[in-house]
């Protein structure tokens, strides 16, 4: 779907960290994602924004997740659960929680694997990157600028 215009909506399901506008820096990634939305019946669209990330890092509160960590872990399982506590926070950037990783996360529920092994699993993972503007504030730091067609 064509979305010139980010805004922040409720999700209809519990997703990584939280409620926002989500983005990710890899190409690859937004047009896999759109992908699966095809067969929804939705656009095939990637939109394409920029960020004006050195202003925002000087003046937003940004939580940073450099790597599928621990503390990652964590804020990932808080929000799926519907615990999350992230309201201070104007932009969360991290890792992705892909397929993959929601079977880890689900087995850690389930109480099959400990936070330890959760985590060794991740890291046989590779992640790619998210980038989720969640208070109106933030939307003021990215800028539409075209879309791609994506066809399947």
């Amino acid at each position: 779907m064509l979305v010139s215009e980010p805004r922040i909506i409720a999700p209809v399901r519990l997703l990584d960290f939280g409620t926002g506008f989500y983005t990710t820096t890899n190409k690859g990634q937004a047009i896999s994602f759109t992908k699966k939305f095809v067969n929804l019946g939705k656009n095939r669209i990637v939109n394409i924004y920029d960020y004006d990330k050195v202003k925002a890092n000087e003046e937003l509160l940004i939580l940073k997740f450099s790597e599928a960590n621990l503390e990652w872990f964590r804020y990932v399982v808080a929000n799926r659960a519907g615990n999350g506590k992230d309201n201070d926070f104007d932009i969360v950037t991290g890792p992705v929680a892909n397929d993959q990783v929601y079977e880890v996360i689900e087995g850690y529920e389930l109480g099959s694997y400990s936070e330890e092994e959760a985590l060794k699993r991740f890291l046989a993972f590779k992640l790619t990157d998210q980038v989720v503007f969640k208070t109106e504030k933030s939307l003021q730091y990215i800028k539409y600028l075209s879309h791609e067609r994506i066809e399947v």
